[in-house]
């Protein structure tokens, strides 16, 4: 099942959360060549260059080690000072059409109302914060890992926890094969929540498979709990306050 959309209707335009979805649309086309460009080189290079390695970052994966990509192209763990810029470069990399329309699709339906609820600079720190929170979690689980990760999905975990917090009573339309049902957003989120956990256990065991699927879970758990955490010291109380008055002005419209 995937979301829609939600009944909770925003009070200011969602300015930041379209420059986000629009900056990660352009480096995808510009940048990684639409998955591509070169045959695929393009889209393989930015992911080896340009995607976090948790041995990079840490040192503990070995230098020169090589993995494999693709037939003839393999990624190599180096040393280059861009790797200090990957938790935050990585963000806004996919891996294909599929995983960037999925990531967007999430952020459309959950990020419009925090940036409506914060503001749009508070937005794009609280966005950043959650994004960096996954990585730290990602590395955490598997700081040697010579794997390449790319993704806004941590980030917008961190959103989708924050909308947890401020809207667990509003209802999210999810959209299953043809059908289209409305559930709580707590319902949505939290069980969102457990499947992520129950993805990634495996990966806290001493044999480690790839019961995940290549995911990052931990990130998407680590930006959750971010997003949960940090959302009061974000949220704009003004904000909040108008969509509240706005929300009411409405319900009574419509029961008229």
């Amino acid at each position: 099942m995937f979301p829609i959309g939600d009944d909770n209707p925003t009070v200011r335009r969602p300015v930041m959360t379209w420059v986000i979805l629009a900056a990660i649309l352009a480096v995808w086309i510009f940048v990684q060549g639409a998955g591509m460009a070169d045959g695929g080189y393009a889209l393989v290079k930015s992911v080896c260059n340009l995607g976090l390695v948790p041995g990079e970052l840490t040192g503990l994966a070995r230098e020169g080690l090589a993995l494999p990509m693709a037939p003839g192209v393999a990624c190599v763990v180096d040393r280059d000072p861009i790797n200090t810029l990957t938790p935050v470069t990585s963000m806004f990399l996919h891996g294909s059409w599929g995983h960037l329309l999925s990531n967007s699709l999430y952020f459309w339906v959950f990020g419009n109302n925090i940036e409506d609820s914060m503001g749009r600079g508070r937005f794009v720190l609280f966005y950043l914060l959650c994004g960096l929170a996954a990585a730290g979690a990602h590395v955490a689980i598997d700081p040697a890992s010579p794997v390449p990760t790319v993704g806004a999905s941590g980030a917008i975990s961190g959103i989708m926890g924050a909308y947890l917090v401020l809207y667990p009573r509003a209802h999210v339309r999810m959209l299953w094969l043809v059908f289209v049902t409305r559930f709580p957003a707590w319902l949505v989120l939290v069980w969102w929540f457990g499947t992520q956990v129950l993805a990634g256990l495996p990966d806290l065991t001493p044999v480690r498979g790839d019961v995940s699927g290549g995911v990052a879970v931990w990130a998407h758990v680590g930006g959750f709990i971010a997003g949960v955490v940090l959302v009061k010291l974000f949220e704009n109380r003004d904000l909040v306050r108008r969509r509240v008055v706005a929300g009411d002005a409405r319900a009574t419209f419509e029961a008229r």
